[in-house]
């Protein structure tokens, strides 16, 4: 069958009828019926009594009687439901709801994305979380902005890096601009993790620390840029000026991975004296340090 538009009531309720039907009602450890099972799954009385709602609910949702579920109700049916983290969202895209975190924040690099910044070579990149904590860099990434290394762990994060390292302070050719700009992401992530005390704490810190910080979270300008360029005046390789790339991994949606590439031939000739001197090939094993 085909569609021009989803008729989401309706999805809904299709969706809910196929995820009962397929549990096993012996592995949830529920009680074997007295009377054979006329259908296969769990049946809606059942799926109430996990979730915690009634079974007339149930029954109209999946009748595709137009209801609007909670963001409570559809985190609970979904628990219920034993639902994998890609049905979870899809459930709540149905009901037009806000999936929360399912998961805590990301504090360390997957392996294998710390293995794919070092293979990335000799692009400069890196991994960073929502709270722009940087979480694993190669060393063209180290070599053009900063070494990472020589920061405690609670100092990779690389808004504060831009606001506070006094190296980094006069990197960027137009510091205003990139400053806005990670200003309106980070309150685009502070939006999206209201509950993260430690993004919280990091935006107080700016608050009472950075002055220009301050001035520019009053705007309340808000933004999610995935590509854009910058333009540096490096200390050693002059002015160099470079698109960046955003991606975020599926399996992985609250780390991203960043990816610097040289703009003109002249930017690349700056970036390949640069790092000419880069220590490790890249098929050395990550650092401990950088994962």
């Amino acid at each position: 069958m085909t569609t021009r538009t989803v008729d989401t009531t309706q999805e809904l309720a299709a969706f809910l009828r196929t995820r009962r039907e397929r549990l096993d009602p012996r592995e949830l450890g529920l009680p074997s019926p007295r009377r054979a099972r006329r259908t296969p799954g769990l049946r809606r009385e059942e799926v109430a009594e996990l979730a915690g709602i009634s079974v007339d609910y149930v029954v109209r949702l999946e009748q595709g009687r137009g209801l609007r579920p909670s963001a409570d109700v559809v985190e609970a049916l979904a628990r219920a439901l034993r639902l994998a983290p890609a049905e979870r969202a899809y459930l709540f895209g149905l009901t037009g709801q806000r999936p929360r975190t399912p998961r805590k924040p990301a504090t360390s690099a997957e392996p294998t994305l710390a293995r794919l910044v070092d293979d990335l070579a000799p692009l400069p990149a890196m991994l960073m979380n929502h709270r722009y904590d940087i979480l694993a860099w190669n060393h063209e990434m180290a070599r053009l902005l900063l070494d990472f290394d020589t920061l405690p762990p609670s100092r990779r994060n690389s808004m504060w890096v831009c606001l506070m390292h006094p190296r980094t302070r006069e990197l960027y050719v137009d510091r205003e601009r990139v400053v806005r700009e990670g200003v309106a992401h980070l309150r685009a992530a502070w939006a999206a993790h209201p509950d993260d005390p430690a993004l919280t704490g990091l935006i107080a810190e700016f608050l009472a620390g950075d002055e220009e910080f301050a001035r520019l979270w009053a705007e309340r300008d808000i933004e999610v840029n995935g590509r854009g360029r910058k333009v540096l005046r490096h200390p050693e390789a002059g002015v160099l000026a470079v698109r960046f790339e955003v991606l975020t991994p599926l399996q992985d949606p609250d780390q991203r991975l960043v990816i610097f590439r040289a703009e003109d031939d002249a930017s690349q000739a700056a970036l390949d004296r640069l790092c000419a001197r880069c220590t490790g090939a890249n098929n050395t094993a990550v650092p401990p340090s950088r994962r």
